[in-house]
């Protein structure tokens, strides 16, 4: 009876079942590797995906308003490429001016995605897909057949290996973002129109809430993250190239259903998005570690992403059978 108990106490919360899979997931990659669970390479793991962990919190509100952005890592591309090349001509010196003029760039490409989708009604995945290869193909512009090296970002490269108390200035920037968006989320009034405007867009409306101004915040948000994100990807890397971080839109997405966010909107949280971005970071970095070819990297990727999710569905459906049985008392 009492093992019974502590099983409905597992599965009566999805997050708690999320920290199972994630701590089984680290004990089978620390078998197979011994090396991979120590403090040196936990701390490189978050901060080489630290542009993936901040996009997910943007992901997040775009998916609790039931929409979806496709187009964040060519924002990425795009702002980073940008700074990248202002370093490289002698155009920009100051690291927080870099830091600054990517999240304002992401700002405006944001903005521009969630006016279309929030007056103009089209609809989230077309109009990102548009910009996606709107903001990619500026990229290769800015760009122009060139690339920006480690020498050519001087100082701005040697940001991403600074320490504050031991622990990276990259990851501080994570956890600031994330407590940030857990109070948001939580306790603003702003973080409870998102949730009512996925929820039921028509009560939302009902109720007085401005829909189109909350999609557009949502967006810009998103946006911003990924400009932010592009000047954190070319500091960690030292690089700055057109092509960067091409793909890792599905990584973000991804992340978000296993933590246990809605596509349909409406429902998910901080906490489950981080741990959702954690099992992710992970298996990025499990698999060439374990010595698969990345042929099959992919492959295995989608099956383990498959696994968790549905881990997760069953969590879910356990968790609202126990909500229907108190119903019921």
């Amino acid at each position: 009876m009492q093992k019974q108990s502590l099983f409905k106490k597992i599965t009566s919360s999805r997050e708690v079942s999320l920290l199972i899979v994630l701590i089984i997931l680290l004990v089978a990659v620390t078998i197979k590797s011994p090396d991979f669970f120590t403090a040196k390479n936990i701390m490189e793991i978050l901060k080489n995906n630290a542009f993936i962990m901040i996009m997910v919190l943007g992901m997040l509100c775009v998916l609790l308003i039931g929409g979806i952005d496709i187009s964040i890592t060519s924002t990425l591309a795009f702002a980073g490429m940008t700074i990248g090349m202002m370093y490289k001509n002698g155009q920009l010196q100051s690291t927080f001016l870099g830091f600054l003029i990517a999240t304002g760039m992401g700002v405006a490409c944001g903005f521009m995605i969630g006016i279309v989708i929030a007056y103009g009604r089209v609809a989230p995945i077309i109009a990102t897909m548009g910009f996606m290869y709107i903001y990619r193909g500026f990229a290769y512009l800015v760009a122009n057949e060139q690339w920006a090296g480690a020498e050519a970002l001087g100082t701005f490269k040697d940001f991403a290996l600074k320490d504050f108390l031991g622990i990276n200035v990259i990851i501080w920037i994570v956890i600031v973002c994330y407590v940030i968006f857990f109070i948001v989320m939580k306790w603003t009034k702003f973080g409870r129109n998102i949730y009512a405007v996925g929820s039921n867009t028509e009560a939302a409306q009902i109720s007085g809430i401005n829909v189109g101004l909350v999609k557009t915040a949502v967006y810009t948000i998103m946006g911003a993250l990924a400009g932010f994100s592009g000047a954190v990807s070319v500091s960690v890397y030292a690089s700055g190239q057109p092509n960067m971080q091409m793909g890792k839109e599905m990584d973000v997405i991804a992340a978000c259903v296993i933590g246990g966010v809605s596509m349909s909107g409406g429902s998910g949280t901080v906490l489950g998005a981080l741990l959702g971005a954690l099992v992710i970071s992970v298996i990025n970095k499990a698999l060439p570690l374990m010595g698969i070819p990345n042929i099959a990297q992919n492959m295995i990727k989608g099956v383990l992403i498959v696994a968790v999710i549905i881990l997760n569905v069953l969590a879910q459906r356990t968790m609202n059978r126990a909500n229907l049985e108190k119903r019921e008392m």
